[in-house]
């Protein structure tokens, strides 16, 4: 790879977003609505007492700011990659020496600015409006949120490769494909209290390791380094998935001209 390129990919977006004020909601406002919706609805749950009502904040509070992890790292790739149609701009690139694991170097560069500004604001959100400062967790915290980027980002290959396959039809995917993994996941709770018939989906989702092992750091246990080996193995084989169906797609996307699509 050309570090070169890299960069010009992201300033690239980077530019547009500066550009583009609007742009800006997924990435400011957003967050904070989420912040103040469960942190709201934690609040109402522990003030109707029982043995873990004291636990609710803090448990919706740590899942919305790692969801963001998983949803902006995604979103941030997968709307690049839709920047680019929307601005006819593939065949442009197409035309250039960038190669396609720089491009996605780049715009996932960019994501990762997304990431860090969205997760500024849940933290301090939290920490202003419920007294919640997630550092408190430790350390453990950043393996976790690694894995979660990892997640993201493979989620972002299928996204893509489903609409270089089926076109901008298949872009609102790129917005509601995690809110199916959400629940999926147990990110406010045990996937235990899920419905019998979906617990077998959901202990195959690296997700769900991920957020359980974050709800025992936030109990005072330590690393659960088991839960941390499934949720690894199960990134490695979604990555690899993703990685797969997005070459097959950019065959299919050359062999069959869809380029004309976006041009």
């Amino acid at each position: 790879m050309k570090w070169l390129r890299v960069s010009a990919v992201a300033r690239r977006h980077a530019y547009v977003l500066l550009r583009s004020p609007h742009r800006w909601f997924d990435v400011l406002i957003w967050p904070l609505v989420d912040c103040l919706l469960f942190g709201s609805i934690g609040v109402f749950i522990s003030r109707q007492g029982g043995s873990h009502a004291a636990d609710a904040v803090a448990y919706l509070l740590a899942g919305i700011l790692l969801f963001h992890v998983i949803y902006q790292s995604q979103i941030a790739v997968s709307t690049g990659f839709l920047e680019e149609t929307w601005s006819r701009n593939i065949l442009n690139l197409m035309t250039t020496p960038l190669r396609e694991v720089e491009y996605a170097a780049g715009v996932a560069l960019f994501g990762l600015v997304k990431v860090a500004i969205g997760l500024t604001v849940v933290a301090l959100a939290a920490l202003a409006f419920y007294s919640f400062d997630i550092l408190d967790v430790g350390w453990g915290l950043l393996p976790i949120g690694a894995l979660l980027l990892v997640v993201g980002w493979s989620i972002s290959l299928f996204v893509i490769g489903l609409v270089l396959r089926f076109g901008q039809s298949a872009e609102v995917l790129a917005w509601g494909i995690l809110f199916v993994v959400m629940p999926l996941s147990g990110v406010f709770v045990p996937i235990a209290e899920l419905p019998p018939i979906l617990q077998p989906i959901a202990r195959v989702l690296p997700t769900t390791h991920l957020f359980d092992a974050a709800r025992q750091l936030l109990d005072g246990a330590p690393m659960p380094w088991d839960q941390l080996a499934w949720a690894l193995l199960g990134c490695v084989v979604v990555a690899a998935l993703g990685l797969a169906y997005i070459t097959r797609m950019l065959g299919v996307f050359r062999r069959r001209g869809f380029v004309t699509r976006f041009s």
